[in-house]
Formats: structure tokens, sequence, C-alpha cells
């Protein structure tokens, strides 16, 4: 004897519709994911360039630059430094004020020592050191140094620079030529990062093409966008921009200093940010953990200490690189089509920061993987904000409180 199911075959059939209603879920998605690079490679202000980089050049008009740099336990990348920016081939007068964030590795008498042999070498411009104070409630170490230098200075353009940064000598020339000639407020570059041990050649390229992705270089450049980065490596600024805009004071607290000073200056006039060939930091990360520390530092402050921003990043980034990997392994035919095409136009938009990088091609078939890396380094900067431990950087805490800084 023969027995019909109980419900007729409507187990089954509700089977069958779950199975489609996931099929047409994975669809969605690979379709979804397919438009967001689409947008992303072709209407994104061409992010991917991994452009434009300022040439050499001679001013026409060369107005005194005073060189600020603020350092904090730099005794190992000091001497360069100084010797490159005392040396620098500017027609006009320039002064460097290196700024000791109450150092304890002996940073100022490491400079000192350089700037003498500079000045033996035929160093135009000379070196003033000073002791930072201690740092004032509500400030921000580096930038409270910023501020004193700023203070001791007179000049109408101001360098900012890390003390990790070694200058061509032609650097200055080419970054005042920019500023004058294009009458911009601010000149930031990108310098050339630090890319010698595996750990940074797998993610320091990969960390160059994901800020691009986030300020667009053309749309930062560009009076009517409201994109505004900067740099914090190579910052030339006008002194009357500056104060116009309110002073360092303005940003005293932030973290990101560079892309914070970069909104507060883009309001009141044109800023410039591009790539440089002739700065390049010198300061190694030699192994994973430190590249995870360096971006897990500021990434929650990136997303404003929001939860709900993290999310959308979460989601945002599985959907860009979790999803086209997944319909490549399980998808039916569409799907491994828009899979595959995520992963191409992935490929094809950053060949250019690899190529900037002397890095081979193959490198991008662990972007996926790399983009992975940085979003769970997001969402460890995440887990130590809640848990109370904040960040550290050069022996000093960052306060776990959004609205406080370092301690």
């Amino acid at each position: 004897m023969l027995y019909a199911p109980a419900d007729g075959g409507g187990t089954l059939q509700r089977v069958r519709c779950r199975t489609r209603r996931g099929s047409m879920t994975v669809s969605t998605l690979a379709g979804f994911a397919l438009a967001v690079w689409v947008y992303l490679y072709f209407a994104h202000g061409r992010f991917w360039v991994s452009g434009p980089e300022l040439p050499a050049a001679t001013p026409a008009e060369h107005p005194d630059v005073d060189i600020i740099v603020p350092a904090r336990d730099e005794r190992e990348t000091i001497a360069p430094v100084i010797e490159s920016l005392l040396l620098q081939a500017y027609a006009g007068r320039m002064r460097l004020i290196l700024v000791d964030d109450n150092s304890t590795d002996g940073t100022a008498a490491v400079a000192a020592a350089r700037a003498e042999s500079a000045t033996t070498a035929g160093a135009a411009a000379e070196l003033t050191i000073l002791i930072g104070t201690a740092k004032p409630s509500g400030w921000s170490g580096k930038l409270w140094a910023v501020q004193q230098g700023i203070a001791a200075s007179d000049a109408p353009l101001l360098l900012l620079t890390d003390a990790d940064v070694v200058h061509d000598r032609r650097h200055l020339a080419a970054l005042v030529a920019h500023l004058t000639a294009a009458r911009v407020d601010m000149v930031s570059e990108m310098v050339h990062l630090n890319c010698s041990s595996l750990a940074e050649r797998a993610l320091v390229p990969a960390f160059v093409y994901f800020f691009q992705m986030l300020y667009p270089f053309a749309r930062v450049n560009a009076p009517g966008s409201r994109v505004a980065a900067a740099a914090g490596g190579t910052m030339l600024i006008r002194r009357a921009a500056l104060e116009g805009a309110g002073g360092i004071e303005v940003i005293k607290g932030a973290l990101i200093d560079d892309v914070s000073l970069a909104r507060v200056i883009k309001p009141h006039g044109p800023i410039f940010l591009g790539h440089s060939g002739l700065a390049t930091s010198i300061r190694p990360y030699p192994h994973f953990r430190d590249l995870w520390s360096m971006i897990s530092r500021t990434a929650f402050t990136q997303l404003r200490y929001s939860a709900w921003l993290l999310l959308l990043t979460v989601a945002g980034l599985s959907l860009m690189w979790l999803v086209p990997l997944v319909t490549l392994t399980v998808g039916n035919l569409f799907e491994r089509l828009c899979g595959t095409a995520c992963l191409l136009l992935a490929a094809a938009s950053f060949l250019p920061t690899l190529r900037r990088y002397r890095r081979s091609p193959a490198w991008v078939l662990a972007l996926p993987a790399i983009a992975i890396f940085y979003m769970a380094a997001t969402v460890g900067s995440a887990l130590d904000h809640w848990a109370g431990r904040g960040a550290r950087w050069k022996n000093r805490a960052y306060a776990r409180n959004p609205r406080s800084t370092d301690t």
C-alpha cells in the first residue's frame, strides 16, 4: 500500500522555496558587490591611480620657512632626518625647530650632534631644539609639541614633518613651488613608506591603497569637494591659513591629526594631497604585530568610536572581499561571474600602488587576505577600546574616553 505525505508534499516544497530564496540572496549580494566595485573603479575619484606626485622644482618666490619636527623617543631615526632637513637646497631663509616631547632616550642630544656635522657639510639652516613642557589637559602629545614649535616660529610658511622622514635636498623647494604656484593653503604628501620586511611588503602597499580609497586624492584636491585629508609625514602650510582656521588648538585632542588639520583648513582655502618621490619614512615595522598595532591604534578613532559605524564597516568589507571569494567556491554561474569581476577590478585597482612600491603583481592574489587582516585589526581596535585598554604610542597611553586624549 502506498501512502502520500501527510502534508501533501508541502515540506519538500518549503525546502525548495528556502533553497531558492537562499540562492536569490547570494545572487543579490554578488550583484551588489559587483556594483560596489564598478562604482569604486570607475566613479570614486580614480583613487587607484597612485598620483599625483610633485616633481623637483624651483619656486618663483622664496618665502621664509620654519620646519617643525615633534620628536618623542626617536633616537633610532632622528639623525638622518635632521641632516636631510638642514641640507635642503632652498634659496630662502629656513629654520629647523625640533621639539623634544619628553624623550627618555637622548633624542635631543643625537639631533644636536648630527646638526654639528651637517653644519660642517655646509648646512644653510639653523637648528633650534626646544625641550617640551608638560602637556596640558585636552591636548594630544604630538599636537602639543607642534603647538610649541609654532609658538617659537615667525615664518609665513610652516613645514610640519615627522621625526622618521628623510628628505631629498630638493624636497622643500618642490613643496614651496607648488604651494606658491597653485595658490593653495596646504601641500601634503604621502611619503614613501618603508617596505623591507615581509610584513611591510605584504601590508604597507595596501595601507597606502586603502588610504587612497578612503580619501581619493583627486577629490581632496578639488576645491568644490568636501573630502579633505592630509598625510602627516609632510605638511607645508601657510601660517595665515592656519591662524584663520583657529590654529592647532582647534584640533588639539585629535589622534588622527593630519586628516583633522586638513578638515579645518579646506573650508578656508584649497589644499593639495599627493605622493612623494622626494621623501621617505625610515620607521621600520619588522613584524606583522607591529603593523597590527599601527593600524589598531587609530582605526576605531577613525570610526568615531561608533559601534554602528564599525558594524557598517565590517559589513561593507565583507561584501567587498568575502562575498566574491564565497561565490567562486559555492556560487552558480551568475554568482561566480560577479565574484570574478569583483576580484579582477580589485586587482586592477591595486596594481598601480604595487608598481609604486616595486612589488610583484602577484601580490594582488593576497589582497583579499590582506583586507581581512585590516578588518580584523579594526575590530581589534574596537575591542581594545571597549576593554579600556586604549592605544599606546611612544610609551604614552591614549585614554578610553573618546572625548579625552592621551595621558
